[in-house]
């Protein structure tokens, strides 16, 4: 199936009920290795919902204990994403891990009855078997948005659009002078 084009799909879907769910550290890591940048989450956001109706927006942070953190978590609440934060697991030896594959993957499934898109910000391939079930089995249509350079092929593949935030630099990310 042909991705349509960003243009042709809000004029097509106008009226889909949408869900936006944000993997925060997915993107924060691609941005840095990719652009030495920052993601511009309040136009990730209105890609997202390109004028069709916003249900829920969530974004789904790891909470690391660093200072400038609240103040971003507040920043994307102002923005209009609800912030699920969970803290950055440490364990003996000083392995850390910090993910929210399984919180996403759950509340995409619980509000996809209520949604008629679903939009996943990530391009971690893990969420595969989720698209392919928002699709297959709870009828959503499932739109990925990420950086093309670091996003599972996999992922891109069983998505019925993908938008890739490096077709527009300027506008996704931000730099620093």
């Amino acid at each position: 199936m042909k991705p349509l084009r960003s243009a042709d799909t809000a004029r097509l879907f106008s009226g889909q009920r949408v869900g936006v769910f944000v993997d925060v550290q997915n993107l924060y890591y691609s941005a840095r290795a990719l652009y030495g940048a920052k993601v511009n989450f309040r136009e990730i956001l209105r890609e997202a919902v390109r004028g069709r109706s916003l249900i829920r927006a969530i974004a789904y942070v790891i909470r690391a204990g660093i200072e400038e953190e609240q103040a971003f978590f507040d920043a994307l609440h102002s923005i209009g994403y609800e912030v699920k934060a969970k803290d950055l697991q440490v364990f003996p030896g000083g392995h850390k891990k910090g993910d929210w594959d399984i919180g996403i993957a759950m509340d995409a499934i619980e509000l996809a009855p209520k949604l008629d898109v679903v939009v996943l910000v990530s391009g971690d391939g893990d969420f595969t078997p989720l698209v392919e079930h928002l699709r297959r089995a709870l009828g959503c249509r499932v739109e990925v948005i990420a950086f093309g350079r670091s996003c599972s092929s996999r992922l891109i593949q069983a998505a019925d659009e993908f938008i890739d935030l490096e077709k527009d630099p300027g506008r996704f990310l931000l730099f620093r002078p």
